[in-house]
């Protein structure tokens, strides 16, 4: 009996390491509810905001900006980390910090540029480890854009539903089973993720709007906050039609099951 008990409670606790979460925000506002998820998950005043401003043309602003935002309903303690590109003294800067975060947030702009610095394999290990290990992860816009392993640039023609016509980078790629794109319904963006997903058709699309998230838990469960909706959209293996899905604010979805749950 005490046997199977101790083995319950190790793969409860093996469970409960292998919470990954990550804050996915399609652009625009931080809405409060956003925020203070993140704040939340990042620990609260026991914790610490790592933010990473790589991708925007203006680092300084843009990490002043999420740093000033948190501030104001927070005394959680927020970093900033080391301006790319990096040199071998601000890569070592940088994973001193990463060693104790709770909570990292990278910043919108140009996702090209986030990547150019996560070609140092080392750094992009490090990111996986910590989500892994129950370090949030959250990002807007072009932060958001390199959540998915098939990341896409920016570039292409947007004016047919043709993937082929999308152009697509490595991302870092917390989460395989899905395609994110952000500002979505805002600028119209279904043409290109539709088109990704016919020629994907074992992944789920996923669009989300501006001043919105979508939070998933274990890469599996999520919920929208802030004040637009999440699309969801899925083919079959045989890419012969598309399915999709509209989430408001609070509804939760399986990404797993393909399903809203109720």
């Amino acid at each position: 009996m005490l046997r199977k008990i101790f083995i319950l409670l190790f793969l409860i606790s093996k469970i409960a390491i292998a919470q990954e979460q990550l804050i996915m925000v399609g652009g625009g506002k931080r809405t409060p509810d956003i925020l203070t998820k993140f704040i939340e998950l990042s620990g609260n005043e026991n914790g610490k905001i790592l933010v990473i401003p790589w991708a925007s043309g203006e680092q300084e602003v843009a990490a002043s900006n999420i740093k000033n935002e948190v501030a104001a309903i927070s005394k959680i303690a927020v970093e900033k980390a080391p301006f790319a590109p990096l040199t071998a003294e601000t890569k070592a800067a940088l994973l001193a910090q990463l060693k104790t975060a709770k909570g990292i947030f990278f910043c919108g702009g140009d996702q090209n540029r986030i990547m150019e610095v996560l070609k140092d394999g080392e750094l992009f290990k490090t990111m996986h480890e910590l989500y892994k290990n129950k370090v949030v992860f959250a990002g807007t816009s072009a932060g958001t854009a390199i959540m998915s392993e098939i990341m896409i640039s920016g570039e292409g023609d947007f004016k047919v539903i043709d993937g082929s016509k999308v152009e697509t980078k490595k991302g870092l790629g917390l989460m395989n089973e899905i395609i994110v794109d952000q500002h979505f319904i805002k600028r119209q963006r279904q043409n290109r993720l539709i088109g990704l997903i016919f020629k994907n058709p074992t992944l789920l699309g996923v669009g989300i709007d501006e001043n919105t998230a979508l939070y998933v838990e274990q890469n599996r469960y999520a919920e929208v906050l802030g004040e637009s909706q999440v699309m969801i959209f899925g083919t079959t293996k045989q890419a012969k039609e598309m399915k999709f899905i509209m989430l408001e604010k609070g509804e939760k979805y399986d990404l797993k099951k393909r399903k809203k749950i109720k």
